[in-house]
């Protein structure tokens, strides 16, 4: 979610959603001040987690799945690599989306990076495309660990009064773009009057772009969408089409999307983290039941590892790595990307370790202005104590939680 602009300035084919700088020292600290499976869960089952706080939902543009034991090379590497030292668990299982800026685990679980660190623990995954469906699995107990946006996590955690789950870590910043129809908006100076689609109402991108309309002065009823702009929300795997129709403008969307959408002749009006202080939000970010933290934490610690090593490897091997991630999309939703819409879409995205604790805050405070969430508590929400420990074996400086983490 995009920060108010300053007062001077007036996140399915076409399918999914290493280490980047870190926000380490005391900008780490400060609050972002506004710079301008395969098995369909019943509709009900969705629909029931709509409350004021769950409106946050996920902000990926996912697979197929909403959450199935993948078949897939992943698995394969998954398990061949089991024959070290057995941690405290025999399984451990992993969920996340087939999404580009969920790159971590799809090319760590490709190249078996988390299997080598977990020894004979077995890795057991699932893939979802919706937020409330990965919290759900995890307060189920139905995975243990798990890649997710801000928005879900927040839901999840302000829902169990912050009982279930912890953020242990950063994984991805960035992937996400304004962009339209250059006949219709040729500049953001055009937007009044205009239908901006995106992807559902209270999700990541939704929050943003209703937060960057109000700091333009837009007047937009939150609910319905309706106002000086209109907010159509839209499936991502719909809004193509809608684009091509001539249904809606322009989208707020995350990467592949935009990326999709340029293809079919749109413009890039504002990159997201072109608004955000050292053009860095959160989101995607790792997960954590209570649970499994406090019966697991040398399973939990083996995984942060794997993902630091994981995000190591895509800065060194961006190439190889979005090779992996694409074939990763292709087992899972059916179609690979094209290189038209891969390659921008890969390159936008920021894969890091450092959770960006301060983005978080901030980004709840935009969804609490929106009017689509009320002020939650996110004190205890981090506990990064696992991973400062890897970083810190590594030699690298600790990550700050913004003073929101465990007391």
């Amino acid at each position: 979610m995009a920060p108010n602009p300053a007062p001077s300035h007036g996140t399915p084919p076409h399918s999914p959603s290493a280490n980047g700088p870190s926000a380490h020292g005391p900008s780490a600290h400060r609050r972002p001040r506004p710079v301008a499976g395969r098995i369909r869960r019943p509709a009900a089952a969705a629909a029931a987690g709509l409350t004021a706080v769950a409106l946050l939902s996920a902000c990926g543009y996912g697979s197929q799945a909403d959450g199935k034991s993948s078949d897939t090379k992943a698995d394969t590497a998954a398990t061949a690599g089991n024959s070290g030292a057995k941690l405290s668990a025999d399984t451990v299982k992993i969920g996340y989306f087939a999404n580009l800026t969920h790159g971590t685990p799809l090319v760590g679980l490709q190249e078996g990076i988390f299997q080598k660190e977990l020894g004979s623990t077995q890795v057991k995954t699932q893939v979802f495309n919706a937020g409330p469906a990965e919290i759900e699995a995890l307060n189920a107990g139905s995975i243990d660990i798990g890649w997710i946006g801000p928005s879900p996590a927040i839901n999840g955690y302000t829902k169990s009064d912050g009982k279930s789950l912890k953020i242990i870590g950063g994984s991805a910043s960035g992937g996400v773009k304004l962009v339209a129809n250059p006949d219709k908006i040729a500049s953001l100076d055009d937007l009044k009057g205009k239908k901006i689609a995106t992807p559902q109402l209270g999700n990541t991108q939704d929050v943003a772009l209703l937060n960057y309309l109000a700091g333009k002065g837009y007047k937009v009823d939150a609910a319905s969408g309706a106002g000086d702009v209109s907010v159509v929300r839209t499936d991502n795997k719909v809004t193509p089409d809608a684009y091509k129709s001539g249904s809606i403008d322009g989208a707020w969307v995350p990467e592949p999307t935009a990326s999709k959408l340029v293809t079919l002749g749109a413009k890039v009006l504002l990159n997201e983290k072109d608004v955000w202080p050292d053009k860095q939000f959160v989101i995607t970010n790792i997960i954590v039941s209570q649970k499994f933290l406090k019966e697991h934490p040398d399973v939990v610690e083996a995984v942060l590892r794997g993902s630091v090593k994981t995000n190591a490897f895509i800065k060194a091997d961006p190439d190889k790595a979005k090779a992996d991630a694409n074939e990763a999309i292709r087992k899972e939703a059916g179609n690979a990307l094209e290189p038209a819409i891969l390659d921008p879409a890969w390159a936008d995205i920021d894969f890091l370790d450092d959770p960006l604790a301060n983005t978080l805050q901030a980004e709840a405070d935009h969804a609490v202005t929106a009017g689509l969430l009320k002020k939650p508590t996110l004190n205890g929400i981090y506990d990064l104590t696992p991973l400062n420990k890897v970083l810190a074996a590594q030699g690298r400086p600790a990550v700050a939680d913004a003073g929101l983490g465990a007391k």
